[in-house]
């Protein structure tokens, strides 16, 4: 039997990035929150000192930051005729565990999403066609504008400290920033990082061929600054230890970094550690709590007036699914929309190499890098093409990490002496360029509760169903061409083209950016959640995160999450909070 708690005013399941965000602003009105977080506390200057945070065997290949699969995975399979198996190893994605989440380990890479993504079936259908959409694509407008965030883009770019170059100010294209972008109201807090010679020599390649390459907005400091909460970060040392490490010098954006030393501070805030909850409580009408288990295995009833679930993307679909609030869905009918809309990201790259051009890759940074944004989203004319929807093409210099990092030209052998030789020869020789597409939405592509396996707690494990469907493969070959022909002008000895893997192989590493399953949406018929990410079902529970995206647009997600979890909170503590109820009208 579970023992009841007294009943808190909310209650946060997850914290990461967005539990963060909805914690800091809700405690800032005086509400009372307490935070629910399944991993244990983690702090920079006592566990991610610059003495061990650089550990590449004990982060990136012992998975000390990521979930534990013994504990709770998911099943997965390409397509409805096979039989979905666990995912015992981590591999194409790495969903963090204790407090910060992913965010944690992630590179800093801070994108806005283009206007058009935010109404992306009537922007294609008005000027394509419907024709254009091929009929299992599920794809839909977001029921929220790019407008609408602008300002809560904003407030995230100034408490992280997003150093970048901005290219619409207010209608007016700016010199040296994004032309594409949408109109911004200012510019980054931080001016962008120091460019390396990769970064260079793509920059200049793409400027002969005629676009405009910009430097990548970053979370990686590019001087010391202080964010509006009075929490100070350090610049970037350039380690080259960001993407699945934790940053050990208070140099990248992190929730641990920016919100959480001043939230914890709050008398009105409660953070539970080891808290893992197993589902939220209703009666059908409203959430009235949830339920959570400890390592001792003692389990607790958490009563609360407001439930706000802000677990990574495909765990918030599978907590709506093991706590029976509203319908799974069914592919073979279209019934049901919680699992709906589970979309990806495609990537490929080239590699270009040097005789006597030392790129010194160990000089890194998450986020550091030179990109181009002409392919991307509909920023360019798709009649021509058999495709929708884009990506950015960019040359980032992350890192050249000596176990994880082995770049050798096409045709050497996989291990043995000529492999040792290749990549002694090549390592300091380098350069990486890569292209990040989007992924649409499909009526096969979704998540649901797996018949056969279950997890250490007794419950269903998410089943994901997943592939790349034909727009996407003709789309990242079109960006990998394109990346090709600026590799070819960057003066190397010779390119290595690598082109995504079809079919989709959930093994290797490809990126974090996992969405859809509970989407948001203009009315309850076609979505889980409205505008403001509150549910259609159950008024007082809101969904936080990329779970809310109805398809993926071509761009990393982090800064759209936290966009639309400050434009939720203030809704709830400007609208729902002194009128309780729904905030839209069905």
């Amino acid at each position: 039997m579970a023992r009841k708690l007294p009943e808190r005013e909310v209650v946060i399941i997850g914290f990461g990035w967005t539990g963060a965000i909805m914690a800091e602003q809700l405690t800032a009105a005086g509400m009372d929150v307490l935070a629910l977080e399944r991993g244990v506390w983690r702090d920079t200057s006592t566990d991610y000192a610059v003495t061990n945070a650089q550990d590449e065997l004990r982060y990136r290949h012992r998975d000390e930051l990521f979930e534990v699969l013994s504990r709770e995975t998911l099943t997965f399979r390409n397509t409805l005729d096979q039989r979905a198996l666990p995912m015992r190893m981590l591999g194409s994605f790495l969903p963090g565990t204790n407090v910060g989440g992913s965010g944690v380990h992630w590179n800093g890479q801070t994108w806005r999403f283009l206007p058009s993504d935010f109404v992306a079936r009537t922007h294609n259908v008005e000027r394509y066609g419907e024709d254009k959409l091929p009929a299992d694509m599920t794809i839909q407008d977001w029921g929220v504008t790019y407008d609408e965030l602008e300002p809560h883009f904003t407030t995230f770019e100034d408490i992280c400290g997003i150093a970048g170059k901005a290219g619409n100010v207010g209608g007016s294209i700016v010199d040296g920033g994004n032309p594409f972008e949408g109109a911004r109201s200012r510019d980054y807090p931080n001016p962008p990082m120091k460019q390396v010679i990769a970064s260079e020599k793509f920059a200049q390649a793409a400027s002969q061929l005629g676009y405009k390459p910009f430097p990548g907005p970053s979370a990686n400091m590019s001087r010391a600054y202080t964010n509006p909460l009075g929490v100070s970060m350090a610049p970037c040392t350039y380690c080259g230890f960001c993407e699945k490490f934790a940053c050990g010098n208070y140099s990248k954006a992190t929730a641990s970094t920016t919100i959480i030393p001043a939230l914890m501070r709050r008398d009105n805030f409660t953070l539970r550690t080891q808290a893992m909850v197993l589902r939220i409580l209703h009666d059908g009408e409203r959430a009235t709590g949830v339920e959570y288990i400890t390592p001792e295995g003692e389990i607790f009833e958490q009563p609360a007036e407001m439930v706000i679930l802000g677990a990574y993307a495909h765990h918030n679909a599978h907590m709506l699914m093991v706590s029976g609030i509203g319908d799974i869905y069914d592919p073979q009918t279209g019934e049901g929309l919680v699992g709906k809309n589970y979309a990806y990201q495609i990537v490929s790259g080239v590699d270009v190499f040097y005789d006597d051009l030392a790129v010194n890759p160990f000089i890194g940074a998450g986020a550091l890098g030179m990109c181009i944004d002409e392919f991307n989203g509909d920023n360019f004319d798709h009649s021509d093409v058999d495709f929708i929807g884009g990506g950015y093409i960019a040359q980032w210099q992350t890192h050249g990490r000596p176990i994880e990092y082995a770049p050798v030209p096409e045709g050497t052998p996989s291990w043995g002496a000529e492999w040792k030789k290749a990549l002694r020869d090549n390592y300091n020789h380098t350069i990486g360029v890569g292209t990040h597409g989007a992924v649409m939405s499909y009526r096969g592509n979704y998540l649901d509760l797996d018949p056969t396996y279950k997890d250490a707690y007794g419950r269903p494990l998410l089943r994901m169903t997943f592939d790349y469907k034909p727009n996407e493969v003709a789309m990242s070959q079109f960006l990998t061409q394109r990346a090709k022909e600026i590799a070819e002008r960057m003066g190397g000895r010779e390119i290595k083209v690598k082109p995504a893997k079809v079919p989709y192989d959930i093994a290797p590493y490809q990126t974090t950016h996992n969405t859809g399953g509970a989407i948001m949406g203009a009315t309850p018929a076609d979505s889980v959640i409205n505008k403001y990410l509150q549910s259609w079902d159950l008024p007082n529970l809101f969904v936080q995160g990329a779970s809310a995206f109805p398809q993926n647009p071509g761009y990393n997600p982090t800064g759209t999450v936290a966009a639309l979890a400050y434009h939720s909170a203030k809704a709830i503590v400007e609208q729902y909070r002194p009128n309780p109820g729904r905030l839209v009208d069905a």
